[in-house]
């Protein structure tokens, strides 16, 4: 095999990248060219899930996507000339020791050891790969960000103290004490895995009480987290104290148990990562531990949080026109040779997770909106934000449309005077968002997408 093997890392839907893969090569009239895909459980379509039509109502998995493997192992079949392609979906990271692998796709966050794990599967030496040269096509990160990860690891790099190897039991009396398995799930799982008949379907099918325990459970916290701010911002309207503080008590414990699920999942990864490690040097000895690692290993993909109905964005409307790429930068990123001594702190937090930054996960889905609604080549994320909240800002001083947004729903504001005013605050922007200004005023359709984005910033 010549050294032509590439991996994207990852894709969100296999079905419909895989499909890509095929259309496009088709279309190209490439020869002997074939893909893989790799990703850990079942994959199923929901409404919600965009470009899906007649792939609802049908479970995907590695067997039935990757038909021509034939029982063989997928990482020895990728060794082979039968392959040339992988799209992986958080898998591989570690462990995955391929050589001939020359070229990688990313379109994914990647940070500190995730990101020096991930961006290694490429440098393993074979023979013609220095004359052919590698490369890495990242969609998502920051360069800076990525010599930021390497650093600490490049010239001497210190370990503070040591990790206690007695946390991994910590953690494993907290994952039992949730009540999400039981230990006799456990034990049939790690019976059916080691059966090789067992397909990946069967073995999920094993973990579906625990899924179905925690989705229960998910949902159920979710509603009555959602009540209960509806509650709470109610209250804060009366100005009544005693009514003000009982709420926000009531809130709290609901968006405690919301959390505490969320960070079992977290907790799932954080178990499996520390005792794969820890093992290597620490004889535990105990099946139990070895067991759960194997179990959650499984058992984590299948838990699929939903966001919050105000952070959703509607895409039943939207159809996929054109696309566009824009290479932001190509560089040999270099890694300084007299940096200061890295300390290394040892992994004594697993299993103290804390739930996410809900303000922070939002700013992040609006960065995202805007770099898709605009021409970016001469813009950063900071003239995109700073600009809707410039036109935020300008529409939240117009008190009539601020009392329709306050009193309507989302459909009704946004057919009241919200569209004027927001072509007002546009046509009223300063020379330093010009720019951004021409592109809006051009374009009808873009111009009533980031009335959306700022609508969305006046209601948070």
């Amino acid at each position: 095999m010549s050294v032509t093997g590439s991996w994207s890392f990852r894709c969100v839907f296999p079905k419909l990248e895989l499909g890509k893969e095929r259309e496009y090569i088709k279309e190209k009239g490439y020869q002997n060219i074939h893909a893989l895909v790799a990703f850990s459980g079942e994959v199923e379509f929901s409404k919600n899930d965009p470009n899906v039509a007649g792939l609802r109502g049908e479970k995907f998995s590695e067997s039935s996507m990757n038909p021509n493997l034939k029982g063989r192992d997928m990482r020895k079949a990728f060794d082979t000339d039968d392959y040339q392609v992988m799209l992986v979906a958080n898998k591989y990271q570690t462990g995955f020791d391929q050589p001939k692998l020359c070229a990688m796709y990313v379109d994914k966050k990647l940070a500190g050891v995730e990101c020096v794990q991930t961006l290694s599967r490429m440098n393993r030496n074979y023979p013609g790969k220095a004359e052919t040269g590698t490369f890495i096509l990242d969609f998502f990160n920051d360069p800076d960000d990525i010599l930021k990860a390497f650093q600490p690891y490049y010239q001497t790099a210190e370990l503070t103290d040591v990790s206690d190897p007695d946390l991994i039991f910590d953690l494993y009396d907290k994952l039992r004490a949730a009540n999400i398995f039981t230990w006799q799930e456990v034990e049939q799982f790690c019976d059916a895995f080691f059966v090789k008949s067992k397909s990946n379907a069967a073995l999920a099918n094993i973990c579906k009480p625990a899924v179905d325990r925690w989705q229960k459970r998910y949902k159920s916290a979710v509603d009555a987290y959602k009540q209960a701010k509806a509650i709470f911002e109610r209250t804060k309207k009366t100005a009544d104290a005693v009514l003000i503080a009982n709420a926000e008590n009531s809130f709290k414990q609901c968006k405690q148990e919301k959390d505490a699920l969320e960070i079992f999942k977290k907790d799932l990864g954080s178990f499996v990562r520390f005792y794969e490690f820890m093992s290597q040097i620490v004889d535990y000895d105990d099946k139990a531990l070895e067991k759960l690692s194997l179990y959650a290993r499984n058992l984590r993909p299948l838990l699929r949080e939903t966001f919050m109905e105000e952070d959703n964005i509607d895409l039943d409307n939207v159809t996929l026109s054109h696309y566009r790429l824009s290479m932001i930068r190509k560089q040999d990123i270099k890694l300084q040779e007299n940096s200061a001594d890295y300390k290394l702190v040892p992994g004594d937090d697993v299993g103290k997770g804390k739930a996410k930054y809900r303000k922070e996960e939002f700013l992040s889905q609006i960065i995202s909106r805007l770099n898709e609604l605009f021409i970016t080549d001469n813009l950063t994320e900071k003239d995109l934000v700073n600009y809707a909240y410039a036109i935020r800002d300008k529409v939240s001083e117009n008190e009539i449309v601020m009392n329709q947004i306050a009193n309507n729903t989302a459909e009704q504001a946004m057919l009241g005077d919200f569209v004027k005013a927001i072509d007002d605050a546009i046509i009223d922007s300063s020379e330093a968002h010009q720019n951004q200004k021409l592109q809006l005023l051009s374009n009808p359709a873009k111009a009533a997408a980031f009335a959306k984005v700022v609508f969305d910033l006046l209601k948070s």
